[in-house]
Formats: C-alpha cells, sequence, structure tokens
C-alpha cells in the first residue's frame, strides 16, 4: 500500500513543486513505483514535465466525471495532471456532503499500485490542501534559509493539527527540508541553525542546494535526473529521497 505523502507551504516561492517533482523521480531512481497528483490550479508540476491541457486530470477525477487516470512520465513514475479548471473545485465542492475526504476516496482504487503518492497542494490552505493532508499518511514542509522561512508556519502548523483531530488521525509531521541553500550565506546558516532549533530531528539532514539546473529543468519538461543527474540538485534531491525512504517507507 502506498505511502501519501502531501508536500505543503502556503508561502510561495519555496520550491515546492520543484520538490514534489524531484523527490518523486528520486524516489523512482531508487526503484519505488512513485505516483505524483497536481493539486495546484496553477499545474507548475504539470507542465514541468511536459504535460499541457490534458483531457483527463484530477478536476475531473474530483468531480466525478471518470476515475483517476494516471499519465505515465517513465517507467515507475506516473502523474494525474491538473488543469485551471481546478481553481472552482472548491467553490464547487462546497457543497458536497464529506468534501474534506473526496481526493481520499479518488485516490483509494489505485493506491495499492504505487508505493509512495506525492501530493503538490496549492499555496494556500483551502479545501484543495485540506483534501490533499486528510488523504495522506505525512505531510512534509519545504522551507527557504531565509528571514522569513517561519513566518505563517504557526497557521499551518495548527492546521495539521487540527486535521490530524477532526478529520485524520494518521496524519502526520514527516519532516521538514531546506531549500535554496547556499552555504557561503551567514544568513542562510543563521536560518538553517533557528529551523533545526524549532523542528529538532524532524529536520531532514539534506539541504537543496541553490542550484541553476533546478531552475532550467522545468523549461525542457525534465525532472533533475534526466535534465544533469551531475548536477548538485540531482545530487541534493537523492539524498533527500534515500532520507525519506529510511524514515518513512
Amino acid at each position: 500500500m502506498a505511502k501519501i505523502i502531501t508536500l505543503s507551504n502556503h508561502k510561495g516561492g519555496v520550491g515546492k513543486t520543484t520538490s514534489s517533482i524531484n523527490i518523486g523521480a528520486g524516489l523512482n531512481q531508487l526503484g519505488k513505483k512513485v505516483l505524483l497528483i497536481d493539486l495546484d490550479p496553477q499545474a507548475n508540476l504539470s507542465q514541468s514535465l511536459g504535460v499541457v491541457d490534458a483531457e483527463v486530470n484530477i478536476y475531473g477525477a474530483l468531480r466525478g466525471f471518470y476515475k483517476l487516470t494516471p499519465i505515465k512520465i517513465l517507467k515507475g513514475l506516473d502523474l494525474i495532471p491538473s488543469t485551471l479548471e481546478l481553481s472552482g473545485a472548491e467553490i464547487e465542492m462546497i457543497g458536497e456532503p464529506g468534501r474534506e475526504y473526496i481526493l481520499k476516496q479518488t485516490i483509494e482504487p489505485i493506491k495499492n499500485k504505487y508505493d509512495f503518492i506525492i501530493i503538490d497542494s496549492p499555496p494556500s490552505l483551502g479545501l484543495l490542501t485540506i483534501n490533499s493532508l486528510t488523504a495522506s499518511d505525512e505531510v512534509i514542509i519545504p522551507l527557504q534559509a531565509q528571514f522569513l522561512a517561519l513566518q505563517g508556519l504557526v497557521k499551518l502548523m495548527e492546521v495539521i493539527k487540527k486535521i490530524k483531530l477532526r478529520l485524520n488521525k494518521d496524519l502526520e509531521l514527516g519532516g521538514v527540508f531546506i531549500t535554496q541553500y547556499d552555504n557561503r550565506k551567514i544568513l542562510n546558516k543563521n536560518v538553517s541553525e533557528t529551523i533545526v532549533d524549532h523542528f529538532k530531528d524532524q529536520v531532514f539532514k539534506t539541504k537543496i542546494r541553490d542550484n541553476v539546473a533546478l531552475a532550467e529543468a522545468p523549461s525542457n519538461g525534465l525532472d533533475i535526473f534526466r535534465y544533469n543527474s551531475k548536477s548538485y540538485g540531482a545530487q541534493d534531491y537523492l539524498s533527500l529521497s534515500k532520507e525519506i525512504v529510511k524514515k518513512l517507507d
């Protein structure tokens, strides 16, 4: 049965989508069968893997128009793409009975086909994110090594706590990892130490270094391993993926 993981941070620009793609691809590199679910109406994850305007997508599945239909990206790495139509889903779902459980129920028929399901949630704390957390076993939070990194996290942690209490007793904080890290910058080091002080052993040891290849890969419709397997980005995401397997598998 798949371990379902949501990557969540309602602060934009932290590398959440980049991390969703490359953790998924990293787990695939380790021989795991992985499904990526793009739950963000901006559809950046889908576009970054070269999937645009897919006729069958997460929106239609959530609305009950058809079953989840994964798109094969690589052997052992599949994608459920998103669409801009998803931006209206929260309003359309609001009157549905059990609206917080719609994604969980939608995933159920196919989850045994995978080792890991990675959900890229939207940068908000709305109904889509609540659905994502309700469907998940773990939530992993990417944080930038910048001064404002911890701002707003209190609200996210409150939401996680409430979902665990009311909707999903099995939900756990799977960990926190640091993105866009440059060890030459004193600020990055100081903020990294603050994050470790705050989250203790829930911080993954791997830091995702600032790396131009990570920014270039999406424009080629590729994950970092296919784009540049020797880059720092590939090294770091493979290391992080190994940590995730060791901790959560």
